[in-house]
């Protein structure tokens, strides 16, 4: 028997920016599909017109691309075979897998209006119970089941708004086989009736996604958790529309959580906790409001599909740095948790301090080149935007940031002469008799042959000990002189840096404000 080529897709809905948690969706997919040479779909599910946001699907786009999990078929990356893959585009076949169930005895027309659903929602609340539509109930309302043929007949040729919803039966056992999660059985009793078709002839999720997937002969459906209460009525419309040996593999993936592992991962978290929960800057198109993502706050897009892939996933082993290429050989259903995956934020920032860390420090200068013309109005001509400062700039500072345009701020002592130095070093470290050395220093520097670290530090040791000093007394003020800071770069490496007539301005420019 031909083994069925892997097929799987990514179907949000563009009602809002797209969620970490979504990304990773996604990302599980594309590596699931890569690792067996499968296809990857991107799909659109749109089918509730009422929460569609302007924006969402462009930036879903946006956010797949810059991740680098992009789609070998669907909306934004080419058509395939099964276009369109926008769901409401394809509305006008839905219907007639509906009505197909309704002819079966399997689906049935409902009538009831909003306002009685509402009714019947706040009495069962005062209650202190839950309105399901259902077997239970189904036969007190007002639906083709419990109403004659006749009054159904009168209904539909009067134009009354009516909805389809699925019939499901009492007392059986429905059996999920879920690939992270194993067996899985559900009692009908608890399953409602879904809405399959909506009164304005758009499909619901729980039809559209079957006949699409069907159609598009996806092999396996990827999902977040939330799902699994109603994979029992998607077994049962697959079932129905006689295509249950065609049913994908169903896999639903553990919740993103939030830092203190207690509840699912929001924006209110990010918000509340300062870190972002979207791949890329959102602005809301009714609010204006505005909201942070990783591409924006200066995480590699590497990283972030790194650290998103072990929220819910490991290897087997302690390795924790992958390429996308080693995600992809080393993904399987059988290593994701069934547990929800709690998010550190720190973790995040790790992953991304690990990429910076093994980034080229030419290719860190070229990138921090404009930024740090702009922050500091350096002249283009400057030798500190040259390729070879900026170079060696980056690898002083790469140790000591987690994100690129960190440095900047946190070096800008080598971008710029410092203005004020620090009063904690001075006032523990200076004392007047120290002048005569610093200064007789200046002078050893500026006479050097080769401005080269290994000279610098003979130098600074040679003219310490003619003055009968130790390290200890001048190496934390001779930093402070040069950068205005008790702390940072490695001190050698950032005289040679500097250069000897930089080095000889700030002396001269610090011996004249410190102790005066």
């Amino acid at each position: 028997m031909t083994q069925k080529r892997i097929r799987v897709r990514f179907a949000p809905s563009p009602t809002g920016p797209l969620h970490m948690g979504g990304v990773r969706t996604a990302l599980y997919n594309y590596l699931f599909a890569k690792k067996h040479g499968g296809d990857f779909i991107l799909r659109i599910e749109d089918t509730d017109q009422g929460r569609f946001v302007p924006g969402a699907e462009d930036y879903i786009i946006e956010a797949l691309k810059w991740c680098g999990i992009e789609p070998n078929e669907g909306l934004g990356f080419g058509d395939g075979p099964y276009a369109p893959y926008r769901q409401s585009e394809r509305k006008p076949m839905f219907r007639q897998y509906a009505e197909q169930l309704v002819s079966s005895g399997h689906a049935y027309y409902a009538f009831d209006t909003p306002e009685e659903m509402d009714a019947l929602r706040k009495q069962a609340e005062s209650n202190k119970q839950t309105f399901s539509y259902d077997a239970r109930t189904r036969m007190q309302l007002q639906n083709s089941l419990a109403l004659s043929e006749a009054e159904v007949k009168q209904r539909m040729d009067n134009g009354m708004a009516y909805v389809i919803r699925l019939k499901v039966p009492q007392g059986e056992s429905i059996i999920i086989n879920d690939l992270i999660r194993g067996e899985v059985v559900f009692q009908s009793d608890i399953v409602d009736d879904k809405v399959l078709l909506k009164s304005d002839g758009m499909p619901t999720y729980h039809l559209a996604h079957i006949v699409d997937d069907y159609l598009m002969k996806i092999t396996h459906a990827v999902r977040g958790e939330e799902w699994l209460p109603s994979a029992p009525a998607h077994v049962l419309i697959y079932r129905y529309l006689g295509w249950e040996s065609d049913m994908p593999q169903l896999a639903h993936l553990p919740l993103l959580l939030k830092p203190d592992g207690n509840g699912k991962l929001s924006k209110r978290d990010g918000d509340r906790l300062g870190f972002p929960v979207f791949p890329l800057d959102w602005n809301d198109p009714f609010t204006g409001e505005k909201s942070s993502g990783y591409r924006e706050r200066g995480y590699y897009p590497e990283a972030f599909v790194n650290m998103l892939a072990f929220l819910g996933w490991n290897p087997g082993t302690e390795q924790e740095i992958f390429s996308l290429e080693e995600l992809c050989a080393h993904f399987s259903f059988e290593h994701i948790h069934k547990a929800g995956a709690k998010f550190d934020p720190e973790k995040a920032k790790w992953f991304n301090e690990h990429y910076l860390r093994t980034t080229e420090s030419s290719e860190l200068g070229a990138h921090i080149k404009s930024d740090v013309q702009q922050t500091f109005n350096i002249a283009e001509d400057n030798r500190r935007l040259s390729a070879d400062y900026l170079t060696k700039a980056a690898e002083l500072l790469k140790p000591r940031v987690q994100f690129e345009h960190e440095m900047k701020t946190t070096g800008a002592y080598l971008f710029q002469a410092p203005d004020t130095y620090d009063e904690t070093v001075v006032a523990k470290k200076w004392k007047p008799e120290l002048r005569p050395f610093f200064e007789g220093l200046q002078a050893a520097l500026a006479a050097l042959p080769a401005f080269e670290t290994a000279h610098i530090d003979e130098t600074i040791k040679s003219t310490a000990a003619s003055f009968n000093l130790k390290p200890g007394e001048i190496m934390q003020l001779l930093r402070v002189i040069v950068s205005g800071q008790g702390g940072g770069v490695d001190l050698l490496g950032m005289i040679e840096l500097l250069g000897q007539t930089e080095i000889s301005e700030r002396m001269t420019r610090a011996l004249s404000r410190i102790g005066q």
